[in-house]
């Protein structure tokens, strides 16, 4: 076997045609201990910062909380309009922690809770959601991490519903981006709940601890946490006509600043990068050479738009090859992982995506399948 590379200049060049050049910005240095600004629409990380180093996620692991339950929604083992009865254990308090004073004599809805979840991080709203979801909080908490070893979050454990802090409760800033990407794209219409400003519950009006959403126009949601150990978090998500960014912050030194800093990271991924779209959903990238199959080639591209998010005036720098393994044999399936796309740009490895085949080709008849043996001797 052999990598075969072929450049794809030609490919770029209506892009390149059209880039300036323009110097970049340098990256924002943010009072937190760790953060990452992610580019929803191309999947990509744009900044970071000890991203992989494990915290305390504090109310951020109400995140999962509600994604657990969202699905359960999905699946129709809960409705909005269901009611339940808050439990004593439920409703126990450690401290002065966050709540949106459940009374344990009164019926909730499951849209009630979320609201108190999602809006005022209550951890009744909470631990309830938990039983309901799951029978008890333990048992909440195993699906938790289930689900966090699907979205290949690595580097998380949970405990609790709550995020009561706990030596095996922790998180990082890359996985809760997973987490928040995966709510944004599973769950779109609950998403809306996380840009609620006020709710109003049992009497009593909370305002949601997202500052951002006051501050910033283009914010629409997600969470807050905090914890003496790690600090102030915030996990934010804008959006400014077709791009959605997601920021998160973790342990910076005061409310405040979690929320200026988040949106100092937000800016600089707004005014310092671009998205471009560099394929169509089913354009041939290139053809590729193939042996014993009915076709003796076969077109590769992407089954969705590529878009590349990329520092403003630096497309002119982008380089693209593509790397297969050769000799490559039919049968092919259409959406089989055939090659890859490397980009480059100025001169250092910028990201890579895999390219598929967009028709399926069967084996040749045996004549065809001999006769292409026999040529490849000569190769």
């Amino acid at each position: 076997m052999k990598v075969c590379v072929l450049s794809l200049l030609a490919m770029l060049l209506p892009l390149l045609a059209q880039a300036q050049q323009i110097s970049a910005t340098s990256e924002p240095v943010l009072a937190a201990k760790s953060y990452v600004l992610y580019d929803y629409s191309s999947n990509q990380i744009l900044v970071e910062h000890n991203g992989e180093e494990r915290m305390e996620p504090a109310s951020l692991t109400k995140l999962m909380t509600a994604y657990l339950t969202f699905n359960a929604l999905k699946l129709n083992q809960l409705a909005l309009a269901q009611s339940t009865f808050p439990t004593e254990e439920a409703l126990r308090a450690q401290g002065q922690e966050l709540r949106m004073f459940l009374d344990p004599s009164k019926s909730v809805t499951i849209g009630e809770l979320l609201r108190g979840l999602m809006v005022q991080s209550g951890n009744d709203a909470a631990r309830v959601l938990a039983t309901v979801v799951a029978g008890n909080e333990a048992d909440f908490a195993e699906l938790m991490n289930k689900e966090a070893q699907r979205l290949n979050m690595k580097n998380t454990h949970f405990v609790n519903a709550t995020g009561v802090p706990h030596a095996q409760h922790y998180s990082t800033a890359r996985d809760l981006v997973l987490l928040a990407t995966a709510i944004v794209r599973d769950f779109p219409e609950h998403y809306a709940l996380y840009g609620m400003r006020i709710y109003q519950y049992n009497n009593v009006s909370q305002s949601n601890r997202n500052r951002l959403l006051w501050m910033d126009p283009f914010v629409d949601g997600m969470g807050t946490g905090y914890s003496e150990r790690t600090g102030f978090s915030l996990v934010a998500s804008a959006q400014r006509d077709q791009r959605r960014l997601i920021s998160v912050v973790l342990g910076a030194p005061s409310d405040n600043l979690r929320a200026t800093e988040s949106q100092k990271l937000l800016n600089y991924g707004f005014q310092n990068f671009e998205a471009r779209r560099l394929y169509q959903k089913n354009q041939a990238v290139a053809s590729i050479r193939l042996w014993k199959g009915t076709e003796n080639k076969v077109p590769v591209g992407f089954r969705n738009d590529l878009l590349l998010t990329i520092p403003k005036g630096q497309m002119a720098q982008l380089k693209a090859t593509m790397e297969t393994q050769q000799p490559l044999f039919a049968p092919i399936s259409g959406g089989q992982k055939i090659s890859v796309l490397k980009l480059n740009l100025n001169g250092k490895p910028y990201a890579e995506f895999p390219l598929v085949a967009l028709d399926a080709v069967p084996l040749a008849n045996v004549f065809s399948r001999g006769w292409d043996s026999i040529r490849l001797l000569f190769q």
